[in-house]
């Protein structure tokens, strides 16, 4: 089987990938990963989920997909992870760098004589500073919608039918929902014009995004919103000064016997120590912080 030509990158964004719950799209993640080239990849936060993490649920595409961003590095591709609310046991490493993998809580790069702003988003988020066990609570309901959303899903192609989000009805279909989303870009894109950003990139709100918006003295910047692998997954990529959201397919899923060759491409066997003892020590760290109840229960 030949292997497809994969798509050179400046930049590639994901974000809210929610690895560790039954709503993340790992196996389109991983094709979609496949056929990127990125100098630079940037994972703006929820890229593991850490409230929601359990033992008994982080099945083998999961795992496939931390496997193959590990590979990534050992390519030579440089990977931000920023970190999120969902994963915000990484803000305590903020700051750590080793090889190409270097771990923030925000980022700020120069693209073609232009400033980019790269942030999670839940800095806006009210429930999140004030109400962090509602916040909780919600993340739990919208797993259970989406778990619910797969079998919806599966009946309505049965019937010959499309995908349909269940998610994305009640939140298009409520009022509050559409002006959180809006004052949520309106305030990211506010503060990215007074600080001289022409980009700002955000996740959280799990709504791919790309517009100009203006300020009341006429001053404007790109907001950029990255979307998610739950619902729509999406990914913001950037080439040749011009950004563009990428809208993944089922058609160009991998099957399972392609997506098993891709995977020997980047065998951790043949990535070198310095590489594999950042993967274990995370994975370890990870680990204690679980058994020390670092959270509190709901």
């Amino acid at each position: 089987m030949g292997k497809e030509k994969k798509r050179r990158l400046e930049i590639a964004v994901l974000s809210d990938v929610h690895l560790g719950t039954y709503g993340c799209k790992a196996k389109e993640l991983l094709s979609y990963l496949n056929s990127i080239d990125p100098e630079i990849l940037i994972l703006n936060g929820d890229i593991i989920d850490i409230w929601q993490f359990s033992r008994r649920y982080f099945p083998k595409s999961h795992l496939k997909v931390i496997k193959y961003l590990t590979g990534m590095l050992t390519k030579g591709t440089q990977i931000y992870y920023i970190t999120g609310n969902h994963d915000e046991i990484f803000r305590k490493f903020e700051g750590f760098s080793l090889g190409g993998l270097h771990i923030v809580n925000k980022l700020v790069l120069p693209i073609d004589g232009k400033k980019a702003w790269f942030f999670h988003g839940d800095v806006f988020d009210l429930t999140m500073q004030h109400s962090k066990w509602l916040a909780k609570l919600g993340a739990i309901g919208y797993d259970m919608l989406i778990h619910l959303n797969t079998y919806a899903n599966w009946i309505s192609r049965k019937l010959g039918k499309g995908r349909i989000s269940l998610s994305k009805k009640i939140k298009n279909g409520v009022k509050s929902a559409l002006k959180y989303i809006n004052n949520f870009e309106e305030t990211a894109a506010g503060i990215a014009i007074s600080n001289g950003y022409h980009y700002v990139v955000c996740g959280h709100i799990h709504q791919p995004q790309m517009r100009k918006i203006k300020n009341r003295e006429g001053k404007e910047v790109l907001y950029l919103n990255s979307g998610d692998w739950i619902e729509n997954l999406t990914a913001l990529e950037y080439f040749e000064e011009e950004w563009t959201v990428y809208f993944h397919t089922e058609e160009h899923t991998l099957s399972e016997e392609s997506e098993n060759d891709m995977i020997r491409e980047f065998d951790l066997t043949k990535v070198d120590l310095e590489h594999k003892q950042i993967f274990k020590n995370i994975i370890m760290e990870f680990q204690l912080l679980e058994y020390s109840n670092a959270s509190p229960p709901l």
